[in-house]
């Protein structure tokens, strides 16, 4: 897998668009090779539902829930529940993780184009909890944030697996 954070262009929407497809490919890469019962392990005792598959679902669904729910303002049709709030990590173990990777990095194609399409002051349709409407700038940049948090804790939880570092 090549991965560059260098983008093609100096422009805001090139730096924007090309960190976030870097972290989304460093989470690729953080799974490459790790077996199956491992994606499903949870080695740290105080964090059961961080697994490999937990998380690259988790990921997957944080931008389903940006991009379709925040932004376009579509209903919310994520896996959580009130209940059970971290819902998508839980059931993820169910799932094979190349299945998991594969849709993450379709919906990710999906997505360049929703971003490509916006101007990058477009304000989300669906306010957030303090009401006001984040931008499609700022919705990057979180997910930048978000996606690059939660590449450390693959590193973790990786290490922890199968003693596999880098990435």
């Amino acid at each position: 897998m090549t991965r560059t954070d260098t983008p093609p262009a100096w422009d805001e929407r090139s730096q924007l668009t090309t960190f976030l497809d870097y972290a989304r490919d460093t989470a690729r890469a953080k799974c490459e090779g790790v077996s199956a019962e491992h994606a499903r392990e949870a080695p740290l005792p105080g964090s059961p539902l961080m697994t490999m598959s937990g998380l690259i679902n988790h990921l997957r669904w944080v931008e389903y829930y940006w991009f379709q729910v925040v932004f376009l303002g579509e209903e919310d049709q994520g896996p959580w529940t009130d209940e059970d709030p971290d819902r998508e990590m839980r059931v993820a173990v169910d799932f094979p993780l190349p299945r998991l990777l594969d849709e993450y990095a379709e919906q990710s194609a999906r997505y360049r184009e929703l971003v490509a399409a916006h101007g990058l002051d477009t304000p989300a349709k669906t306010p957030i909890r303090d009401g006001r409407r984040p931008d499609l700038r700022w919705i990057l940049l979180h997910l930048v944030e978000e996606t690059s948090r939660h590449n450390g804790h693959l590193d973790v939880v990786r290490e922890l697996l199968d003693g596999t570092t880098g990435a």
